[in-house]
């Protein structure tokens, strides 16, 4: 999070004390044990998340989005990688002005169509976007109005070929969130298609394919 805000944010500046500030991050998490919201108790429990390799024969895809209200810029990032963790693809796109749903709409409809012209077949589709995999999944109720970009990820699953639709939390998508935020930095709205992973995208994926996992505070409901 600090990395992303010292590109993104103009005047951020790191803690001079990361270690304090972690720890400190920490222990207030270990002291939230129970809490009442609406009137049921809910304890919170810290799980640890990492990214998971697809099965053999498999290809994941990871996609997310990124909005940055400030200058009214989204855009949208995503790779492909193998069961070994192989990165195959990566991609950024500078979409420009629309809110943060249509952003991871267009990386995984984006990631999808460049998986297709590679010729997968067997594809896993990851998104930290929970709203967005029910949608596609048709879990979830949009009023009657299909977005198009949802009709067109749709029309691509439908294809002859085999797709599964997953959720992750953030912490187990951040290479794709890394590419996302990348995105914005572009000197065009054209799509990029890196031949090899940046440095600092080169470090996430060896994390990922490391086990390297990131702890995420979840409510448990009694």
């Amino acid at each position: 999070m600090w990395r992303n805000k010292s590109i993104f944010e103009e005047g951020f500046r790191r803690p001079s004390n990361p270690t304090h500030v972690i720890l400190k991050m920490v222990t207030e998490i270990d002291r939230c044990k129970q809490a009442h919201v609406n009137g049921r108790p809910q304890q919170k429990d810290t799980i640890f998340i990492g990214w998971k390799q697809p099965q053999e024969g498999w290809i994941k895809l990871n996609c997310d989005g990124a909005h940055k209200s400030s200058i009214n810029l989204s855009g949208c990032g995503g790779l492909l990688r193998d069961s070994y963790g192989n990165c195959l693809s990566s991609f950024a796109r500078k979409i420009g002005s629309c809110d943060a749903l249509h952003a991871e709409m267009w990386g995984m409809y984006i990631g999808m169509n460049l998986a297709r012209r590679q010729g997968i077949t067997h594809l896993q589709v990851e998104s930290d976007s929970k709203m967005l995999v029910d949608m596609v999944t048709g879990n979830c109720n949009v009023n009657g109005n299909i977005p198009t970009l949802i009709k067109r990820i749709r029309d691509l699953k439908n294809m002859n070929w085999h797709v599964q639709f997953n959720h992750t939390w953030r912490e187990g998508n951040r290479s794709a969130n890394w590419l996302a935020n990348f995105s914005l930095t572009l000197n065009s709205f054209d799509l990029h298609v890196l031949e090899s992973p940046p440095r600092e995208l080169q470090s996430l994926i060896f994390d990922d394919v490391s086990g390297a996992c990131m702890p995420r505070s979840v409510r448990i409901v009694f």
